[in-house]
């Protein structure tokens, strides 16, 4: 695998990591509980912007791994 492929699956592995804990700050009752999972959430997805920075620039530099 390249770098690209990596970091491209990495990134949909962090996507979903983001959709389950939302889901679980739907799910539970527990406020702080609920809290707790909000806040995660939102943690990942700033990695997540980061993350796509990050494959913007690899597809700049390496236009090959565009789209991939």
């Amino acid at each position: 695998m390249t770098v690209a492929s990596d970091v491209k699956t990495c990134l949909a592995s962090l996507k979903s990591a983001q959709a389950s804990l939302e889901q679980f700050a739907l799910s539970t009752q527990n406020q702080q509980a609920k809290q707790v999972f909000t806040n995660a959430a939102s943690t990942t997805q700033q990695v997540i912007q980061k993350v796509e920075e990050r494959v913007k620039q690899l597809e700049k530099e390496e236009p090959q791994y565009k789209g991939y």
